[in-house]
């Protein structure tokens, strides 16, 4: 018997330079990222990377994007607090979220890991 492998998850915060709560936000989220060594916690600036967003417009920052694997498991504006970003992070971990069913946005998570 095989054991399953390890999902792959990425944590992508999308975000603009010109945002003043993303720049502070910034160290929260790379903090957060130290904390974990398996899921892969990628920084995309909407505007520098604008080919990767495709046609998915992102008006309200920090906006969080959350896969496991091919499926999408949150997508969304959050408040950019540290115990908001830990609580959905850890949900994902632990299995307790449910994937989400578009097409666009888990397109989108492809072109993030391929950053």
């Amino acid at each position: 018997m095989h054991a399953s492998p390890t999902p792959r998850f990425l944590i992508a915060g999308l975000c603009a330079q010109w945002c003043g709560t993303c720049r502070e936000w910034r160290a929260v989220f790379d903090a957060q990222a130290r904390q974990y060594g398996n899921p892969d916690f990628t920084w995309v600036d909407v505007e520098d990377h604008d080919e990767v967003m495709g046609g998915i417009e992102v008006e309200n920052f920090p906006t969080l994007l959350i896969a496991r694997d091919e499926e999408v498991l949150f997508f969304g504006t959050i408040t950019p607090h540290a115990g908001t970003l830990a609580r959905l992070v850890r949900e994902a971990l632990h299995g307790h979220m449910n994937p989400l069913v578009d097409r666009e946005v888990a397109a989108l998570a492809q072109r993030v890991r391929a950053l």
